[in-house]
Parts: structure tokens; sequence; C-alpha cells
């Protein structure tokens, strides 16, 4: 199967509550439209905990930029926001703990304007099993070996 060597998506928002529920329609069709159905949970779950924490920690008057990229084996989603407070991992559940079980890596960085907080998760491309020809019954021959005139 020939999978396209990159896909993205990406989109500026402000981080209000209407514009999370719409982002994540928009995330999860993508994953779909990429064949990525096991993902789309996981994905967007992770996803929200991202602008869960722009909204408490940058405001959700400011905007973000969430990018969506797929390479055929990793399923990358990264947000950026203009805060230079970078996140911290909280030993309770939620947050950035709910972000690392959900994902097999994240991580963060500064930027020239803000931070960068990114997670990947393993996502090849389903395969899929062509049309497979049925077996023949015991005792009948297959078609192509039967006279075409006794098939008539």
């Amino acid at each position: 199967m020939t999978v396209p060597l990159d896909r993205h998506c990406s989109v500026e928002l402000q981080v209000s509550a209407e514009r999370v529920s719409q982002l994540r329609r928009i995330v999860a069709a993508h994953l779909r439209h990429w064949s990525l159905d096991l993902h789309v949970r996981p994905v967007c779950r992770a996803l929200d905990e991202l602008l869960t924490n722009v909204r408490r920690h940058v405001g959700d008057a400011d905007t973000c930029v969430v990018e969506l990229r797929w390479t055929g084996r990793r399923v990358t989603v990264s947000v950026a926001d203009d805060s230079a407070r970078m996140p911290r991992l909280l030993p309770v559940g939620g947050g950035l703990s709910r972000v690392m079980a959900l994902s097999d890596s994240w991580g963060s960085c500064r930027t020239a304007g803000g931070k960068v907080v990114w997670f990947t998760r393993y996502a090849e491309a389903p395969r899929t099993a062509g049309l497979l020809p049925y077996a023949p019954l015991p005792g009948v021959r297959a078609a192509r070996d039967t006279p075409l005139a006794s098939l008539v």
C-alpha cells in the first residue's frame, strides 16, 4: 500500500469552548479521512488536555495554532501559543500526565514568540486485505477450468 509522504492540517484559533469542540471535530475528520479511525479518541482527548492548558494558563482571548501531521508512521499534534510560561508535568492525573498516557512521546520547546507543546502517536496506515479468491469446494472444478460452453 502506498502512503502519502505527508499529510498536514493547521488551524489558528482562540481557545473558547465552542472553538475547542469545533477543532476536535476537524481533527477527527482528518484522522478518519486518513483511515486512522482507531486514533480519533486518544488524539482528541490528548488535544483537549493541551487546549485546556492553554485556556487555563494563557487565556481564551489569545490565539494559538494547532497543527496535525501524519507522516504515514506517526501522528504529531502540536499547540503553539504566545505564552513564555512552560508547562509542568504534575504527579496527579490530567494535564500533561494524561497526554503522556495517551501518546508515545511528548515535549515542549520555547519559540521566539512563546512555546510549542506537542505529542506523537505511532499510527501506520491500516493494511487492507485485497479481495481473496474463494477456495473451491471439494469435488467442484473452478470456473476457469470449466469449458465456457458448459457454463451457459
